[in-house]
């Protein structure tokens, strides 16, 4: 069980291990799920994630962490907060991915701001962004109930992106 980070009203956040693979595979081999990205993953693929994302925890303190319900202890997702270069600057981003059971429920905002309130209260961060492709609704729709606002379009790992962001006061 990897370590716990934060939680929410309906949500726990912990550290993804390698027991997590299976959940993880459901959800980014699915092409439905994946089709804002530029291809759903195989398990060689998944596994090279997995390990990169470990790697985010030694050396950042934080990458994208496993989503679980409080009510049932069902992992539905994965959310959390890594370092993405965006026109030569470094930036923290707040991203997620859900299985698509679980769409629908306001899982991911609630997951996206328990990760905001932890990058500006724990990691003392002035700054998130997420990168979003104009065409994925939903998860424009999880930035805008955050507060994120589009900064700016930029071409970006291939496809056109808003740079979604948010300034602490």
């Amino acid at each position: 069980m990897g370590k716990m980070i934060l939680e929410t009203e309906r949500l726990v956040l912990r550290e993804i291990t390698q027991d997590d693979f299976d959940d993880l595979f459901a959800i980014w081999s699915d092409a439905e799920t994946m089709r804002f990205y530029p291809a759903t993953l195989d398990r060689q693929g998944m596994q090279e994630w997995l390990e990169r994302n470990q790697r985010r925890y030694e050396q950042y303190g934080h990458g994208l962490w496993a989503v679980i319900l409080k009510s049932n202890g069902k992992f539905v997702g994965d959310c959390g907060l890594t370092i993405q270069e965006v026109d030569g600057v470094e930036e923290l981003e707040v991203g997620y991915q859900f299985s698509k059971k679980y769409w629908g429920q306001g899982f991911a905002t609630e997951a996206a701001r328990g990760c905001m309130d932890y990058a500006f209260n724990q990691l003392g961060r002035r700054r998130i962004i997420s990168m979003i492709r104009p065409e994925n609704i939903p998860s424009r729709r999880v930035a805008e109930r955050n507060g994120l606002k589009i900064e700016k379009e930029l071409f970006w790992r291939g496809f056109q992106h808003f740079v979604y962001a948010i300034e602490r006061e």
